[in-house]
């Protein structure tokens, strides 16, 4: 039984009790929005028991990290550290992205090692199996991409970003359009260029039903990838990315008619004053079904701290409706992340997401942040440690376990500390 069919059914599973638990919600909140789709619980029925997280309407914003190996650099032992490192630094799910080396290999590790939801783009392992057998991504065959979802499903992927919401009307229409940056998404570009070298229909889109038949057998979340997201803030809100919109909406109803899990991957660059629009529309379009973002980037001009742009865009996504959050290293645009990259991007994703938490009116969120001006009042380094979203950073700031600490501004005499004595809250 899956998630959806177990709430449609009335039933309360143990990953909905698990959810609650975390989130501090009464079960039923979980199971009903897992049943109107507005909640998603990535879990596929073959994984082994692992921390699941809800994402979705009245529940914390999470936060997903990359990593995966390229033809550059396929090093299987740093994609392990990787994963250690997004579950220390805080990461919510993590997603394999690779296309280099034994790519198999590295899904099978993460998939073992990961104590968390695990996502996949199968289209990249699939376009890389066609240069390698055929010499090109455009040779792929439609049975492949098909096989390489059931495969990876098999094997027990939690979530999976497939570019459904992309065909020949949203093509013309970028055509029509016109754009500074073209497509962007490289599963979108690999599907674009299959579509125009082979004059056919997009065969994830085309067969949309044969697609959510596998997904359904082994409870899949399908990610639904913007294969159009603008690549610029030039190109926000423009005519393809609506077209891919409204496309993806109709995907989504089509998922939860066939009670498979489903959430709504969105851009990308997006300029602050587009930020609220963009995701008034997609939970409009999309029939409030959870929206993935990928970023957003409020500018274009930061190479190498795009971790910092995002976050700003993040940070005003998730106060608007965003319900994940994709990291943003300060590689991104630059070249592959290292692992430092990696956590700096963990750390900046989880703090726009707190704050659009605080935003939204979290229960836990707004507890956390009293519990650590209170923690401030009484000069208490511990608990601060403890509260904050990077432990690590606050004791090397602090200069060591924080004995004998006093304001490191005002010394003994601090401010802030009299002040409490005197009213009483200290």
């Amino acid at each position: 039984m899956t998630q959806v069919s177990a709430a449609r059914a009335g039933r309360i599973t143990p990953e909905m009790e698990s959810v609650a638990r975390q989130e501090n919600v009464d079960v039923d909140l979980i199971q009903s929005g897992v049943s109107a789709g507005n909640i998603v619980i990535p879990r596929n029925i073959r994984r082994k028991p692992f921390q699941c997280c809800g994402i979705g309407q009245g529940l914390r914003i999470k936060v997903n990290t990359l990593i995966g190996t390229s033809s550059d650099r396929d090093d299987i032992r740093m994609e392990a550290r990787k994963l250690a490192l997004a579950r220390q630094a805080g990461a919510d799910a993590v997603m394999d992205l690779s296309t280099g080396g034994d790519i198999d290999a590295v899904r099978r590790q993460t998939l073992s090692q990961a104590d968390m939801p695990v996502g996949s783009v199968p289209i990249y392992q699939c376009a890389v199996e066609a240069i390698e057998k055929r010499g090109s991504v455009v040779a792929m065959k439609e049975d492949d991409m098909f096989a390489a979802v059931e495969k990876q499903a098999q094997e027990g992927v939690d979530f999976m970003a497939i570019h459904s919401a992309l065909n020949f009307q949203v093509i013309q229409r970028l055509k029509n359009t016109g754009r500074v940056t073209d497509v962007v998404s490289r599963g979108g570009a690999f599907l674009t260029g299959w579509m125009l070298h082979n004059g056919k229909e997009n065969p994830l889109y085309e067969q949309f039903d044969r697609l959510l038949e596998i997904l359904k057998r082994y409870d899949v979340t399908l990610s639904l990838g913007d294969a159009i997201r603008p690549g610029a803030t030039a190109d926000s809100l423009d005519g393809a990315q609506l077209q891919g919109m409204i496309i993806a909406g109709e995907l989504t109803a089509r998922a939860h008619a066939a009670g498979v899990q489903v959430m709504v991957e969105g851009p990308g660059h997006v300029p602050m004053h587009h930020v609220r629009a963009t995701m008034l529309l997609q939970k409009r379009l999309c029939h409030g079904a959870p929206y993935f973002v990928l970023g957003t980037l409020a500018t274009d001009v930061a190479p190498g701290y795009d971790h910092i742009t995002s976050a700003i865009g993040g940070a005003i996504a998730g106060a608007a409706g965003a319900d994940f959050l994709c990291n943003v290293t300060p590689a991104e645009h630059l070249g592959l992340p290292t692992e430092e990259d990696v956590r700096d991007g963990i750390i900046a994703a989880r703090i726009a997401a707190h704050a659009a938490d605080l935003a939204r009116g979290n229960r836990q969120a707004l507890a956390r942040d009293l519990e650590m001006a209170r923690a401030r009042v009484a000069l208490n380094l511990d608990r601060q440690v403890g509260l904050s979203l990077d432990p690590e950073k606050v004791r090397a700031l602090a200069g060591g376990d924080g004995n004998g600490h006093s304001c490191a501004v005002c010394g003994s005499q601090c401010a802030a500390r009299v002040a409490a004595e005197y009213f009483g809250i200290a």
